[in-house]
């Protein structure tokens, strides 16, 4: 908790320099009783302590046995307002201190984040007109979509958010997505497309993926069969994400709660001491 505090307050620090050279005029603004590292440290630490439910966790955890960590706790309804305005310092942090670097071998791959269970999908009123409905290979699913890519030390190059119904593959074909990704991509099957073989081969980047039956056999390196192989990686990174930092729940009362569970849970992943990896000692 200290390092995490440390590292996060250093960020919050050389964050609020730029956000106060960029702001038009004086604003005058009476400042929360708690810091942004202090409620960004705490909105993290959830997602590795092991609760389930924030409420209980800030509650019965942090205001009864973290006093002397956190002296100047407020209210929760007032702690959930300040977790989603300092989403975007949580976004920013991130994507500069949380991403890991590529080597030129990465994974890509889609999850399902669920928002609501099936009997409650046309009674859900907090996300009408945002979540929609598509059918995965676990069933029908209510939500949205976590597009992350890996490199071979299960560290998160990149990711993004989309609706349930958008395609794998569109993720791919935008620059901003793949401006650090150089090499070999490995892929499932619903990755083919020769449309989108053909943009990445003129980016630089190789996309390898399995054949359908009714496609042509390809001649491919046995490094890239093994490497092929071992796409599971990121079916693990998938489940600890959703097991261990928590980023899938139905307890949402708004959007931007389920953005900032999101953000915060793929920000405790990076601090976790031991990552799903590749070891080429084995093969």
């Amino acid at each position: 908790m200290t390092d995490l505090f440390c590292i996060v307050d250093e960020f919050c620090k050389e964050y609020d320099q730029i956000v106060d050279k960029s702001l038009l005029g004086n604003i005058s603004k009476r400042p929360p009783r708690m810091s942004k590292s202090e409620v960004i440290t705490i909105t993290v630490l959830f997602h590795l302590s092991g609760f389930r439910t924030f409420k209980y966790f800030y509650i019965y955890y942090v205001q009864k046995h973290m006093q002397s960590e956190f002296p100047q706790t407020v209210f929760y309804n007032r702690f959930t307002e300040l977790m989603q305005s300092n989403l975007m310092p949580m976004v920013t942090f991130l994507k500069t201190c949380c991403l890991g670097k590529c080597i030129g071998i990465s994974f890509i791959d889609s999850t399902p984040v669920r928002v609501c269970k099936n009997k409650r999908i046309y009674t859900n009123k907090v996300f009408k007109g945002i979540a929609n409905t598509r059918k995965s290979t676990m069933g029908w699913f209510d939500g949205f979509k976590l597009h992350i890519i890996i490199n071979d030390k299960g560290e998160i190059l990149n990711f993004t958010i989309t609706q349930a119904s958008e395609d794998d593959r569109n993720p791919l074909k935008k620059e901003r997505f793949l401006d650090k990704i150089f090499g070999k991509i490995f892929a499932d099957k619903g990755y083919i497309g020769k449309e989108l073989s053909k943009i990445l081969f003129i980016d630089g980047i190789e996309l390898i993926t399995n054949i359908r039956n009714n496609m042509k056999n390809c001649l491919m390196t046995m490094s890239d069969k093994i490497l092929l192989r071992k796409r599971s990686v990121i079916e693990t990174v998938n489940d600890e994400l959703k097991n261990i930092c928590q980023i899938e729940h139905f307890r949402h009362r708004s959007f931007n709660n389920f953005l900032t569970n999101i953000i915060s849970g793929l920000i405790a992943y990076s601090f976790l001491p031991k990552k799903p990896a590749i070891k080429y000692n084995k093969f």
